[in-house]
């Protein structure tokens, strides 16, 4: 390969780096991958760094050892948080989203790549120290903003079924009792999915009394798995007890109004502490 200019090199790195958040680039890649010495691969990301904080994407951090190299963490700062949050509720506020039955349509906002991938950098920088070997949801519509969230970490999703598959191989199901309807449920979660002691982030797109996030907890306790937290996008206000304790949401919804066709949700300002 050529010699690239500094710039161009930059923006390259740049380029790997957060096309792949928090995975570990050894210097010998970028040595490699630029034809450059490590001293000038070195220089560069000290560059690349710099720019990165002063424009508040994140940050570049480097590892020193043997498995060491540098890696992009994407974090979105309190105020741009803040802001997203608000912009979200707006969202959901819309009058023509109150379906029948008071639902909520929320396809068009959990599908769109640009949310999705922003509520995947909040849940991620919540949860970023815990060292999160998997992000685990349930089959439904929260599985894009699972994704995402996944990306960030640089961890693999895993998709609990709600009924067993025969592509799945040999399974562990379990019934469990949603906390708002009483009804009994089954999930269904393939041997090879998670590796024992493993450490995992559960994401959702809503929460009404925490019976499926609980029925997700119990089907981590088979595969002897620590669930390190619970991120959903929306937590009903009550019941206020719910069946989970560990758990953040990005958005409360307070209530419905069908007459009025009013939705009443807030940002989850609280998440911005810590």
């Amino acid at each position: 390969m050529r010699k690239l200019r500094r710039n161009h090199r930059i923006g390259a790195l740049m380029n790997i780096l957060t096309e792949r958040p928090n995975h570990i680039f050894t210097y010998n890649y970028f040595t490699e991958r630029f034809n450059a010495a490590k001293s000038t691969i070195s220089e560069d990301i000290v560059i690349a760094k710099e720019l990165v904080e002063e424009l508040d994407l994140g940050c570049i951090e480097t590892i020193s050892g043997a498995a060491g190299g540098v890696k992009f963490v994407p974090k979105m700062s309190k105020e741009r948080t803040k802001e997203f949050l608000v912009e979200l509720s707006d969202k959901f506020k819309e009058k023509d989203r109150l379906l029948t039955g008071g639902f909520i349509y929320m396809t068009d906002i959990l599908y769109s790549p640009n949310i999705a991938n922003c509520i995947g950098k909040v849940f991620a920088s919540k949860f970023l120290t815990e060292e999160i070997d998997y992000v685990v949801t349930v089959e439904t519509k929260g599985i894009p903003i699972s994704m995402m969230t996944a990306q960030a970490l640089d961890v693999p999703l895993v998709i609990i079924r709600r009924n067993a598959r025969v592509t799945e191989g040999p399974t562990v199901s379990i019934n469990y009792v949603t906390g708002s309807t009483k009804k009994i449920q089954t999930m269904s979660l393939s041997r090879r999915a998670i590796k024992e002691g493993s450490k995992v982030l559960v994401v959702d797109d809503f929460m009404k009394a925490g019976g499926t996030a609980k029925g997700i907890q119990d089907m981590m306790k088979e595969f002897k798995a620590d669930v390190a937290g619970i991120g959903v996008l929306i937590a009903t206000e009550e019941p206020k007890k719910k069946l989970v304790d560990n758990y953040i949401s990005l958005l409360t919804l307070k209530g419905i109004d069908e007459e009025k066709q009013e939705i009443y949700i807030e940002p989850n300002l609280d998440i911005l502490e810590g």
